[in-house]
């Protein structure tokens, strides 16, 4: 509704409607995760929605999974700001936390508390549904792709930085899943989902063009395709700890 007028004129977003975006875009899943989990589960199924919400299962050891967003930025942004251009030099907008805080918490109710347990109760493979929530997740940011990052509009990149966006939220998405399949706990994937927003908020470069933004991405879910590799080396695609 906000952003279809526009887009079938192939006009640029008003700042105002990308900013009104933002809300609708973290109220969507969230909305329709609990609508979802009543409509088909009744009280049980809110019950349940609510349950894997408040259940804290994470120990200790995964506490680590908390460090892999803002640990692999600060290392690819350092590593290029070194090697590349001094351009690179990530940001300190700590401001930015506040933009993961609610992102976290509002959409993972709908991607991990009703979306992926029904993409994944029939299969084994867990790293396929993972994968496929991850490019739907990608997808479901294009009416707010040009107001993401700092070389905003990206114009002729905008394809580029879309591509480059979903292959790191789809490698993201398919930890958040690793996450949950050992834990149940939406909180868990909640927290994940908050400090990865919130890393890409405070450190993204500020003065980085377009073409330098993708660059940084496709670099930054390379690494992030490279700990999915190394999980589904340890765990399998199952993505769940193996019995003995």
């Amino acid at each position: 509704m906000l952003a279809a007028p526009h887009l079938l004129r192939h006009e640029s977003l008003p700042k105002l409607t990308g900013v009104l975006l933002f809300p609708v875009m973290l109220l969507g899943p969230s909305i329709a995760g609990v609508f979802l989990a009543g409509f088909t589960g009744g009280r049980a199924g809110l019950t349940d929605l609510g349950h894997r919400l408040t259940t804290w299962r994470l120990a200790p050891g995964w506490y680590a999974t908390l460090l892999v967003p803002p640990f692999l930025i600060l290392s690819v942004l350092s590593g290029l700001a070194a090697f590349a251009n001094p351009v690179y030099a990530p940001n300190r907008f700590f401001t930015g936390l506040l933009f993961g805080i609610p992102a976290g918490l509002l959409e993972e109710i709908g991607w991990m508390g009703y979306a992926f347990p029904r993409m994944n109760s029939q299969v084994t493979n867990s790293f396929v549904p993972a994968t496929l929530l991850g490019l739907l997740w990608g997808t479901w940011h294009i009416p707010v792709i040009d107001f993401l990052g700092t070389a905003t509009p990206h114009n002729g990149y905008w394809l580029s930085f879309f591509l480059a966006f979903t292959a790191a939220m789809t490698a993201l998405r398919v930890l958040i899943c690793w996450v949950y399949a050992n834990t149940r706990s939406v909180l868990s994937s909640q927290l994940v989902h908050i400090s990865s927003t919130s890393s890409l908020a405070v450190f993204s470069p500020p003065r980085v063009n377009a073409a330098q933004e993708v660059a940084w991405y496709l670099l930054y879910a390379l690494t992030l395709w490279l700990v999915v590799a190394i999980v589904l080396k340890i765990y399998g695609k199952s993505l769940t700890r193996p019995t003995t």
